[in-house]
């Protein structure tokens, strides 16, 4: 079955002892993949490939400069992800 191309999306790969992650910068107020997205995204055949996709999102509170999701190879999001933090800490 033949799906649609992926969108065009502007991403850093980043790697973290080990672990390879996709990080998209939205903090324009660009929309978070979803689930399927994000899958086709992390896909290692057909996507850029990666373990989690880190999405960088406008702050949640007054005192933070941003805010960050995890998103896993299978389009599920997660809570915490040692690795993935420090990828965004040094994004």
């Amino acid at each position: 079955m033949n799906r649609p191309a992926l969108p065009r999306l502007r991403f850093t790969k980043m790697h973290g002892a080990g672990n390879d992650f996709v990080v998209l910068d939205l903090r324009d107020g660009s929309p978070p993949p979803d689930a399927d997205l994000a899958a086709r995204i992390a896909d290692r055949h057909r996507g850029v490939g990666c373990d989690q996709i880190l999405t960088i999102e406008p702050p949640r509170d007054a005192g933070s400069v941003a805010s960050y999701r995890i998103w896993n190879s299978d389009g599920s999001t997660s809570q915490q992800c040692g690795n993935g933090a420090r990828c965004v800490a040094a994004w």
